[in-house]
């Protein structure tokens, strides 16, 4: 469990298949998690493990549960980072950089090569570096997140990250916000780019959490919105995912002006080739490390 965001309790569900003890101590799952939807998804975990014949390093829940605002209908966005086999890394056509499973009424679950990862971790995109920080963990050793996370707070460029999520809230602002009203759901996913880019300006230099209060929490809000914000936390907790509703001018201003500062601001020095090379350098240590082997 990670401490200090307030999940409370966990549930010990560990699947069957076990890569070593050292995988199943990474497991940090919420008790009001349903306990088939986690089996479920541990057994797609398992599956993925045999049949694609990699190593699973990491699997976490990405989306509004790991981001601290799902809905009681919200669905599990299971997420992993994966290592092949070095002859599959060989091969004259490698196999795609993404497991996908099917899309099954509530549950979501896909990885990418670790390879990738490290390719957007150097072109400075988020997503992985949310995932490292995932407060709900599947299953996973901590030794691989901690080193992929520094590696990550190392080389990422930090322009570019504040570009992810200026130009993902942006996507989401223009396209929803209609005449001052906009879906419940697609609202926090205006805010919590905002949020995130407010904490960069607020922590010079660092890489941001994963979770929306602990964004807001560091990052000195105004008091209407951090008042406004836990109450619409509150209320998506109760009900299903929230209709379109007025957007609240205080959130509006909070949105816009957190853009327009990162639009203002310099993108910073791009990715060069000591940064290709660190990364180049991170997946063969991981892969002797972490791999499933030949």
């Amino acid at each position: 469990m990670v401490a200090g965001l307030g999940f409370g309790p966990t549930l010990d569900m560990a699947g069957p298949a076990r890569q070593s003890a050292a995988m199943s101590a990474l497991r940090s799952i919420p008790a009001d998690f349903a306990t088939d939807e986690v089996a479920a998804i541990d057994a797609r975990l398992d599956a993925v493990v045999r049949d694609e014949r990699v190593a699973m390093p990491l699997a976490i829940e990405s989306g509004s549960r790991a981001w601290g605002f799902a809905s009681p209908d919200s669905d599990y966005d299971c997420r992993f980072l994966y290592l092949r086999r070095r002859c599959d890394y060989l091969a004259l056509w490698a196999p795609r950089d993404v497991i996908e499973t099917p899309l099954d009424g509530l549950l979501d679950v896909n990885g990418w090569d670790v390879a990738k990862a490290l390719r957007l971790i150097v072109k400075g995109n988020a997503v992985v570096i949310e995932w490292l920080r995932s407060p709900i963990a599947y299953r996973g050793d901590a030794a691989f997140r901690d080193t992929l996370d520094a590696f990550a707070e190392r080389i990422a460029p930090r322009g570019l990250i504040a570009r992810h999520y200026l130009h993902l809230g942006e996507r989401q602002w223009a396209r929803h916000a209609d005449g001052g009203e906009m879906p419940g759901k697609k609202l926090f996913y205006a805010l919590r780019p905002a949020a995130a880019l407010r904490w960069m300006r607020h922590h010079t230099g660092r890489l941001p959490p994963m979770n929306f209060a602990q964004l807001l929490a560091e990052s000195e809000p105004p008091a209407d919105v951090a008042a406004i914000v836990a109450d619409l936390i509150a209320r998506k907790a109760r009900t299903r995912e929230l209709g379109t509703a007025p957007i609240p001018p205080a959130i509006a201003r909070f949105i816009t002006s957190e853009y327009d500062l990162a639009q203002a601001a310099d993108r910073g020095p791009l990715p060069d080739d000591a940064a290709r090379d660190a990364a180049q350098a991170m997946f063969l240590a991981l892969l002797d490390r972490f791999g499933p082997g030949d």
